[in-house]
């Protein structure tokens, strides 16, 4: 299109006068040219649209700027190929809507309405930009998800789906889903789990959130947590209006003193394996913590973040199979899957259960149906427990090669905690120390790490080095590397 043009004195009258179509800022009108293109070849039925589709864009992205001005109707009518009707019903409409301002004898112009969003969006996922390697815990192997048995199963589920199923949901969650997941929590976690007492979610974070909301209505203003523990515990229950205990940690679990001089009447815990210091709650602490409960009429809340993966035994049963009424046990396919999916269950006691129900339904209508549909045809045919087959061969293997580059490039490192789940806790001897400046030092070689101390609420004095190392995510290879880089900071700087 030529820079230069006539803009009508009256657009609809045909009379004109001579002038360049530019911004204020001497842009030329043909900045925006190319975006008009592919409304002008649009189907006819759908060319009136997209031309205003494309004026929109052409304005909101400041490839037009306020002031500048238009061609005439016919002008860009002729040029564009297309009816000058179209071109003037165009105008009006962005007229109307403030994008466009025009006026007789004064041609049309960009309005200056339009403002561009604050800042583009920020990607909020935790990341490390820049690292070489990174070890922080909590990442599964994004790159097991099984994407080919996941389209088929999508292919299969949305084929047979009956059209009410895709209506709004039941905030439980779809029977076949609740029942899939019944039969295979009783089956592979040991739990009570019926049905009806099975409720969708999206992963265990809103899970506690739910808990959260139905303990502050019946009067809660505290809840336990571990101490370490999982900082989001804590920050969670917070928005939902409640505050926070620590509650210390011994040999075998939560120190069952400090539990009781609390006070509190909930108390959220990660038992099958403590997050992050990776130890099994004892049969012995297990009974004392029902205990409690009962004494109290008080709640335990099960995260059981990654209950499936344990690497030299059989999992330990979840500690909701000991008493269904004393435990709200919850979990999710974050680990096993993909966190992406937003996908998990909570099974609550039944004088809870309507609560947490109507809090669901009222936060969101329930999960998205079929994604529900999805994972349980997943489940029922399964390929769920051939991913967790898959994911329990790679982690062991990767939490070997962990420990291995440990005692060949830090010897003397301790590993504690049982073998599972997808993260260590490695305890440097103190040669390696102090942990400020080991911490700086890698950090400066590219390696992210996180401390234990960074998940503890009480300032426990330590001589030696004491880190979180998940490996899940990594190749071996990566994690031998990353271990290298480490060493290789230390004596350098050493």
């Amino acid at each position: 299109m030529a820079a230069s043009g006539t803009n009508s004195a009256d657009d609809t009258s045909g009379d004109s006068v001579t002038g360049d179509s530019v911004s204020a800022d001497g842009e030329p009108w043909a900045a925006a040219w190319e975006l008009l293109l592919p409304a002008a070849s649009a189907p006819a039925r759908r060319r009136g649209r997209a031309l205003q589709s494309a004026l929109r864009v052409a304005v909101r992205s400041g490839r037009l700027t306020a002031g500048t001005r238009l061609p005439s109707s016919r002008e860009l009518a002729a040029d564009l190929g297309v009816s000058r009707g179209l071109v003037t019903e165009a105008y009006e409409q962005l007229a109307a809507e403030g994008y466009l301002r025009s006026g007789r004898g004064a041609g049309t112009w960009v309005g200056d309405a339009v403002r561009e969003a604050a800042r583009p969006a920020r990607d909020l996922a935790p990341r490390t930009p820049g690292a070489r390697a990174d070890f922080r815990p909590g990442t599964p192997d994004l790159s097991l998800f099984p994407r080919a048995a996941w389209a088929a199963a999508h292919k299969a589920v949305l084929a047979r789906l009956p059209h009410h199923a895709l209506g709004y949901p039941d905030p439980r969650g779809l029977p076949e889903l609740r029942t899939a997941l019944a039969a295979l929590l009783t089956r592979r976690r040991g739990v009570v789990a019926d049905p009806e007492r099975v409720l969708v979610c999206s992963g265990v974070a809103q899970a506690m959130s739910l808990l959260g909301f139905a303990l502050r209505e019946r009067g809660l203003r505290t809840v336990g947590v571990e101490d370490p523990g999982s900082p989001d515990h804590a920050v969670l229950f917070a928005a939902a209006g409640l505050g926070t205990v620590a509650l210390p940690l011994d040999a075998e679990g939560i120190a069952p003193g400090p539990l009781r001089r609390a006070g509190v009447g909930a108390v959220i815990t990660t038992p099958g394996h403590q997050f992050p210091s990776g130890l099994a709650y004892s049969a012995r602490r297990r009974a004392e913590l029902l205990d409690w409960a009962r004494s109290v009429d008080g709640l335990i809340v099960e995260d059981d973040y990654d209950g499936d993966f344990r690497y030299d035994r059989a999992p330990v049963g979840a500690l909701q199979g000991l008493d269904p009424e004393r435990v709200a046990y919850t979990g999710s396919v974050s680990k096993s899957l993909a966190p992406g999916l937003r996908l998990g269950w909570l099974l609550v006691p039944s004088d809870l259960m309507d609560e947490v129900v109507e809090r669901k339904r009222t936060m969101d209508l329930g999960n998205p149906a079929l994604d529900q549909a999805l994972l349980a045809d997943f489940i029922t045919r399964g390929e769920y427990d051939r991913q967790l087959r898959r994911c329990q061969r790679a982690y062991r293997e990767r939490r070997d090669a962990m420990v291995d580059a440990l005692q060949e490039h830090f010897p003397g490192t301790e590993v504690s905690g049982i073998a599972a789940g997808l993260h260590i806790i490695a305890r440097l001897p103190e040669r390696y120390g102090p942990e400020p400046r080991f911490l700086e030092r890698v950090e400066r070689a590219g390696v992210a790490v996180r401390p234990l101390a960074d998940y503890r609420t009480a300032d426990v004095p330590d001589a030696g080095v004491r880190l979180v190392l998940g490996y899940a995510h990594l190749a071996p290879s990566d994690i031998v590397r990353g271990v290298r880089l480490m060493a290789h900071a230390v004596r350098a700087a050493r």
